[in-house]
């Protein structure tokens, strides 16, 4: 198929400069992949520098004392915030890729502006359908992954007696489980591939979980060769556009490091200064994230539409509200 890879990317660029409001979308679709949380250790040793009980203020002693005290409803609530900002996070980043879908369907039937409560609100009655779609992919994938963990652990957990046909027996299944891993990456790149068709399916053809799944297939299985070489243009592009967000991080905190370790760890300045600048740092890089995040989406799109619709049909899909 005669696939014109260069107008896709092209176009979605256009299309997300001209209506930068999809940059918010991206940092919505953003918010489960982690990619802009930093750590930085600006705790202190004791005065002795040994590994004995720091010298502690009174306060957070008593902090940590009632956290003994009250452990069991301390985990209860922590297992709640955790579970909620879960949900949150879910929320968020499948009306931010949903956002994404219908804001290039929308800008690609030539709309003059998009608005961004507009896009938001039409994108929540499809949010059920999308997160469907998730649990019917995750689920299985999890399930795999986690019995492929236990076995391992199983073995490992026997080895670790004095029997040698115990170890004989993790080193045995070690290669299986090494191979099986191997395995999983072109099978789960490969349901990935199909999952990002389903999902357009999903939005732009008003199709439910299981037809858009079948009709992802479908669009993956005759159009193999433009999807997988798609998927390493973008996928070289999103390596090079993290490592270009990374950069600012490792200027400030390898020199920090050095400095703080060529300080016998005694001088906690440098940490202190290179955690300021990375909090400084965060709402930029979740700015270049949503911008990437939003290029990389508008192109899968653009792929869809171009794939499913001949060049010279216009859009079918209305870009009206939903009532």
């Amino acid at each position: 198929m005669n696939f014109n890879f260069g107008e896709v990317l092209t176009r979605a660029w256009q299309i997300i400069w001209k209506h930068k409001v999809l940059w918010i979308f991206g940092i919505l679709a953003g918010c489960d992949r982690g990619s802009s949380s930093f750590n930085s250790n600006t705790g202190g040793s004791g005065g002795d520098g040994g590994f004995g009980q720091p010298d502690l203020p009174p306060q957070i002693l008593r902090w940590f004392q009632t956290i003994q005290e009250n452990l069991t409803t301390f985990i209860i609530i922590t297992c709640v915030v955790v579970l909620l900002i879960w949900a949150v996070t879910i929320f968020l980043s499948t009306i931010g890729k949903i956002g994404l879908i219908r804001g290039t369907f929308q800008a690609e039937g030539s709309a003059e502006s998009l608005i961004f409560g507009q896009l938001f609100s039409e994108s929540t009655p499809y949010f059920w359908r999308m997160f469907g779609l998730f649990l019917l992919i995750a689920l299985p994938v999890f399930v795999v992954i986690a019995a492929l963990t236990a076995g391992l652990v199983v073995f490992a957990i026997s080895a670790s007696g004095s029997s040698d046909a115990s170890g004989v027996g993790f080193l045995a299944i070690l290669p299986i489980f090494i191979g099986c891993i191997c395995l999983l990456i072109p099978v789960l790149f490969v349901v990935g591939m199909i999952t990002r068709q389903a999902e357009n399916a999903i939005v732009l053809e008003e199709m439910s979980v299981l037809p858009a799944l079948s009709r992802g297939w479908e669009v993956f299985r005759k159009n193999l060769g433009p999807i997988i070489i798609m998927a390493i243009i973008l996928g070289v592009i999103g390596f090079i556009a993290g490592i270009i967000i990374a950069i600012p991080v490792f200027i400030v905190v390898i020199p920090a490091f050095f400095t703080f370790m060529l300080g016998e760890a005694k001088n906690w300045t440098p940490m202190i200064i290179a955690g300021v600048c990375l909090c400084l740092y965060i709402p930029v890089s979740l700015l270049l994230n949503g911008i990437a995040i939003a290029y990389t989406e508008s192109a899968w799109t653009l792929t869809y539409m171009r794939l499913t619709k001949p060049q010279a049909d216009e859009p079918v899909i209305s870009v009206e509200a939903n009532a």
